[in-house]
């Protein structure tokens, strides 16, 4: 369950500087590694679309951000992705799946399916990585696709990358 110092060596290798969050159990030791680093600005969300507008605003600014979240956070963001789509900002986000395998929580079910298509519909191009020895070279994708392509992209982590949880989590 190491996957997550690659997505950071990745992140270290396109000159993130910020990285905003909401918290969540799939990110947390990647979210640890950048509160720990001094190069890197961290900022726990309220909401996911907050990070939307604060990516923007460090693109506007001339730095690189990432917005880390979880799949139930993808429905939050859509008015906002419609900015970085209108404006031509970059966006790379890396998504923690639910509602894929294993899932406990019925309640996860419905945004874990429609993660992918909805994501589609704003025009962000989607990758899915399930096998860690994966998650180098699609993080790095997904970091070229958005800085060096100038487009939306987001990596889905799924759900196998994860312990199994459960209720008593």
């Amino acid at each position: 369950m190491e996957w997550w110092k690659d997505i950071y060596g990745a992140l270290k290798a396109a000159d993130i500087k910020q990285v905003v969050f909401v918290p969540d159990a799939g990110h947390a030791k990647l979210i640890d590694a950048c509160i720990a680093d001094n190069d890197i600005r961290t900022v726990p969300l309220a909401s996911e679309e907050e990070g939307i507008a604060m990516l923007a605003g460090a693109w506007l600014g001339g730095q690189r951000g990432v917005l880390l979240m979880q799949s139930s956070g993808v429905g939050n963001c859509i008015n906002m992705i419609g900015l970085m789509r209108t404006c031509r900002f970059p966006l790379a986000a890396f998504v923690t799946m639910r509602g894929q395998w294993h899932e406990f929580n019925p309640w996860q079910m419905p945004m874990g399916q429609g993660t992918e298509p909805v994501l589609e519909a704003m025009d962000v191009l989607v990758d899915t990585v399930d096998d860690p020895a994966d998650v180098a070279r699609q993080s790095e994708a997904v970091l070229h696709r958005a800085f060096i392509g100038m487009q939306a992209g987001a990596l889905l982590l799924h759900q196998r990358l994860m312990p199994v949880k459960t209720f008593g989590d």
